[in-house]
């Protein structure tokens, strides 16, 4: 489920951000790239509700790409991120943007990073990306996936999972609570044949890994330790 912790600490947006740049089709969408695009490793971050033009994702980005990775930044929400000033509430917005059609626009992307020669592939989801992501890890899409205080999964989903799957949680979480994401543990601990790990992060609140402030001195090593996991992950079975 979503909760209002998923539209909580907008970020300033900044489309210009980052040392990549901003391509308008790649696969079919618009997206943010960065790293070589000879590498033969690849990561597609997925972002929540504030969308690909977030300052702390494009960050994200480029440290990951400069690890060696090729990294595209869909902009799976196609220019309407969540707008905390906009009326529509936080339930109409989920209903515009269904992470299942994201999905259907991820395949593209994935097959146009295939194009350039590219063979090992892992996704990241942050909140509403980390749906799209367990889709993909359903279906053979990916290599490993990293899940970031994700949003909207159920027990059926995390079933399905196919490939190595790493879960990254906040302490204070009403989307995917601590309980749940151990629920969801013991389900992959059940799959024998699927590594997967899962950290709660304590002393932070839902979105932590991406929405948080530079001036924090805590919640940016946070921040800067959840990258680390995931690039370790990554690591491990991308690279």
């Amino acid at each position: 489920m979503s909760s209002s912790h998923c539209f909580e600490n907008p970020p300033a947006l900044n489309p210009a951000g980052g040392v990549g740049e901003v391509v308008d089709d790649f696969g079919g969408q618009k997206a943010y790239v960065a790293g070589s695009a000879g590498s033969k490793a690849a990561v597609v971050l997925i972002s929540d509700a504030f969308g690909f033009a977030a300052p702390n994702l494009r960050k994200i980005a480029d440290k990951v790409a400069s690890s060696g990775y090729f990294v595209v930044v869909p902009d799976f929400l196609h220019g309407d991120p969540y707008d905390p000033s906009n009326p529509n509430n936080p339930g109409m917005w989920m209903q515009s943007h269904n992470p299942q059609t994201a999905f259907e626009e991820a395949k593209p992307v994935i097959a146009a990073i295939k194009e350039k020669g590219v063979s090992n592939i892992g996704a990241a989801g942050y909140c509403w990306g980390a749906k799209v992501v367990v889709e993909l890890a359903k279906v053979h899409e990916i290599q490993a996936a990293v899940l970031l205080h994700p949003s909207l999964l159920t027990v059926d989903d995390i079933k399905e999972v196919k490939c190595p799957i790493s879960m990254l949680g906040a302490e204070i979480d009403r989307s995917s609570p601590p309980e749940l994401l151990k629920q969801f543990e013991q389900v992959l601990s059940d799959n024998s044949g699927i590594d997967h790990t899962v950290k709660i992060f304590p002393g932070v609140a839902h979105g932590w890994a991406v929405r948080y402030s530079e001036d924090d001195a805590a919640a940016v090593a946070s921040a800067e330790e959840a990258l680390q996991d995931m690039s370790h992950w990554f690591n491990k079975y991308v690279n």
